[in-house]
């Protein structure tokens, strides 16, 4: 590309992150970091209804913790700030007073019991309830006078009437729209804060946006967004409005049939590796050939085109998420998930002083997790002293005369030993087989009950090698009792 790609995610600090605002911020990470381009975070806060304590801070925490990092923002220096919209209140008052002279924007002064009254006519009578332009109609006199009265006012766009919108969109490809059927917007709201349009369009321009990647809720925006270019004599930037995300129903991804919020799912234990990886194949593929559904970041950045985006929603899979995650886990670097787990075992009670203890632990049941909110249920048999054994099929195995030959076998063998690993357990397992002549379900399903109350667990060479040969001769001779 001749010019330097410059692209920015501009989320409304109202609350929590929602996984689509995540799957947005990562799309013009991964372009971006790919064209060798840069990505700015910019904070569009100028609906101060809306606003939410804490909310900026935490975006900006959620955003480091994830790996995607911006080149300009609130908090790095950059030539194009200040990055909160709330601090560029003037800009947009020059821009928006330069379209009233233009003749592209008007004065309106309606109260907004005057507006609410002229939606419930539209509706009585089957109109479309959008603005019906009468602030158009306006003379110069009566506006100065309404100035001079200091009577409330906004700006509005005055869009074109009669005429065909039309742009290329990267990922829907092009789109046309008539004029008609485009709302007079207001642009500067009587308090003095710019709408989402004026602002978005003027700070795109300044900041020197070049692709604008975004959800495709924001696609009927754009013809208003093109009426402003164009008034401004400004190039439009490249443009890609990226699919919804979608429930397995396939309704729009929302709160009530599931979590929607980054941080309910990096709480859980969700790997931020994982997660990266799982929304980035929500509506964007790697392209033909491509067997592979685990990527890096930097193999994603490699690989990442808007020329394979979908066009259609992508559907929040969490059985998928759940396998994805559970790959990651299994294949993670022990220490390092350790330390991501070990507020996970403190969460449900269990002494972490031990960390070689905990290791083994986590090295014997990660297979088994899909998340890290897991490991409680998992990891309890290892902390406890007693094996319940409730079965009756299972107490009346435990005493068959060839289970008590074989426990009473493997705890002779085992009191010659200081420690045991896994090598050493199969070995003592094949020695005793050889020696008694039991092998398969005989030998080894009462060892699994005797050792886990259960006739299904973790492998029983990596349950011996973490409960060491001391547990292990004590839960035998529990179990020779029964």
């Amino acid at each position: 590309m001749s010019e330097q790609v410059r692209v920015r995610f501009a989320p409304s600090p109202t609350g929590y992150i929602h996984v689509g605002s995540l799957r947005t911020a990562l799309f013009n990470y991964l372009f971006a970091r790919h064209n060798n381009g840069k990505f700015i975070l910019r904070i569009e806060d100028t609906d101060q209804s809306r606003y939410v304590d804490g909310a900026v801070e935490n975006l900006i925490k959620s955003l480091n913790i994830l790996g995607i990092e911006y080149d300009e923002g609130p908090d790095k220096k950059g030539d194009y700030g200040p990055y909160f919209q709330s601090q560029r209140l003037d800009i947009y008052k020059k821009h928006a007073m330069e379209l009233i002279e233009k003749d592209m924007a008007y004065y309106a002064f309606e109260t907004p019991e005057e507006l609410e009254e002229m939606k419930r006519l539209a509706h009585l009578e089957g109109r479309v309830t959008a603005y019906d332009r009468r602030a158009r109609n306006l003379t110069h006199e009566e506006i100065q006078k309404y100035l001079n009265e200091n009577k409330p006012y906004v700006i509005r766009l005055k869009v074109p009437l009669g005429e065909e919108i039309k742009f290329n969109d990267l990922v829907k490809g092009t789109i046309k729209i008539n004029t008609d059927h485009i709302d007079d917007q207001v642009l500067l709201k009587s308090d003095g804060f710019p709408t989402y349009h004026l602002a978005n369009v003027v700070d795109d321009h300044l900041m020197g946006i070049t692709h604008i990647i975004r959800g495709e809720e924001w696609i009927t925006s754009v013809p208003k967004h093109v009426i402003l270019y164009n008034a401004f004599n400004w190039e439009v930037p490249e443009m890609a409005h990226v699919p919804l995300l979608l429930n397995p129903d396939k309704t729009k991804l929302s709160k009530r049939q599931g979590d929607v919020a980054v941080e309910d799912y990096l709480q859980k234990g969700y790997l931020v590796e994982a997660l990266n990886n799982f929304m980035a194949l929500l509506g964007w593929n790697p392209g033909e050939g491509e067997t592979s559904e685990i990527f890096s970041m930097n193999e994603l950045i490699e690989k990442f085109s808007l020329s394979h985006v979908q066009v259609h929603g992508a559907v929040f899979n969490i059985e998928k998420l759940n396998w994805m995650n559970n790959e990651y886990i299994k294949s993670y670097d022990l220490d390092k998930l350790l330390d991501l787990s070990i507020p996970f075992f403190e969460r449900d009670g269990f002494d972490t002083s031990d960390k070689s203890f905990l290791k083994k632990v986590l090295s014997t049941i990660r297979v088994y997790l899909n998340k890290l909110d897991e490991i409680g249920d998992q990891a309890r048999l290892f902390f406890q002293n007693e094996i319940k054994i409730e079965s009756a099929d299972s107490v009346s195995l435990l005493q068959n005369e060839n289970t008590k030959i074989v426990f009473e076998q493997i705890i002779i063998k085992l009191q010659g030993l200081k420690d045991i690993n896994t090598d050493d357990f199969k070995q003592v397992m094949k020695d005793v087989s050889n020696e008694t002549g039991i092998k398969g379900k005989d030998l080894f399903k009462p060892l699994r009950i005797a050792l886990t109350g259960s006739e299904s667990g973790p492998e029983l060479p990596m349950l011996v090698n973490v409960y060491g040969s001391e547990k292990t001769i004590k839960f035998l001779r529990d179990a020779l009792k029964v």
